[in-house]
């Protein structure tokens, strides 16, 4: 794929983050737009912001966890557009909880989403991309490479999606069909994903929040430029920013011993949390006791 003028792109989990971002870059680039996203109300603010920029969009309320209605959504895109160029599997949802308390319900739902999820759009869109030589997308994430506690649910489906999408590449190969393959592995992005996280009752959870904020340095839009290139340049392995290069170069050089380097970093951010939460509480208890006014 040299370009995307004219090519017909379908984007999952378009209404917010790394979604909204390339669709607005892909309108600006001249594609035709197939938009999805579980949130009718986001996706339409996607939809606006690429008509403003001369895109033809078409916008579809979808829940990619749904094999069925991932099915049918393919089939609707066919009628609407005539077939797919580039399809980008990019919805996805977190939890933050450690393996004892989350529950079976919130495990299910990421691997619902962000595994099976994509799934059910590279089955469904596959046959489009092999007849128009298109390109595939799938978006891991870094904790797809190295593992982070309280992030095992996240992080099964991240790994599932890195092993699922780089057999898929391996197929490809080996039929030599015309399908270019790219699994994305995004660093911190700031995004709304740990705003609209399931959340345990840890105390060190909102230290991990506070954290990403803090540190999270690649916009959508650097992001989706990112995706795009690489694209272009028909990478199978697109890292998305400094942070996804820096974990990809360690994990190789360093291997089973980063897992240990990173839970000891999360271990004292949880203590720091907990001394936090503990000196916050002592010190509403000492404005109480000096309040004056009778309860």
């Amino acid at each position: 794929m040299r370009d995307f003028r004219g090519r017909v792109a379908v984007i999952t989990g378009a209404g917010s983050g790394i979604g909204r971002a390339l669709a607005v870059e892909l309108a600006t680039r001249g594609a035709r737009l197939a938009l999805s996203e579980i949130s009718p109300e986001s996706l339409a603010g996607t939809a606006a912001a690429c008509v403003e920029r001369g895109a033809e969009v078409r916008a579809y309320h979808l829940d990619v966890a749904d094999r069925s209605a991932v099915l049918a959504h393919a089939r609707r895109v066919r009628q609407d557009f005539g077939g797919a160029d580039l399809v980008v599997n990019n919805a996805g949802v977190t939890l933050l909880a450690s393996v004892t308390e989350a529950t079976w319900e919130d495990v299910r739902w990421v691997m619902d989403v962000d595994f099976w999820g994509v799934v059910h759009g590279t089955r469904a869109f596959l046959p489009m991309l092999v007849a128009s030589g298109g390109h595939l997308v799938n978006v891991s994430s870094m904790y797809g490479m190295v593992p982070a506690p309280a992030q095992s649910a996240y992080n099964a489906a991240k790994f599932a999606v890195r092993g699922f999408t780089e057999s898929v590449l391996q197929e490809m190969r080996v039929g030599r069909l015309p399908v270019g393959v790219s699994c994305v592995y995004p660093g911190q992005v700031r995004t709304g994903i740990l705003r609209h996280a399931r959340v345990g009752r840890g105390l060190g959870y909102q230290g991990l929040r506070e954290r990403f904020a803090e540190e999270a340095r690649t916009s959508p839009e650097q992001a989706a430029r990112t995706i795009l290139r690489g694209v272009l340049a028909n990478r199978p392995k697109i890292l998305v920013g400094a942070d996804a290069r820096r974990v990809d170069l360690l994990s190789r050089l360093l291997g089973s011993a980063y897992p240990r380097l990173t839970a000891r970093r999360v271990r004292r951010e949880a203590d720091r949390a907990r001394a936090d939460a503990m000196r916050a509480r002592l010190a509403a208890q000492r404005v109480r006791r000096s309040d004056p006014r009778p309860r």
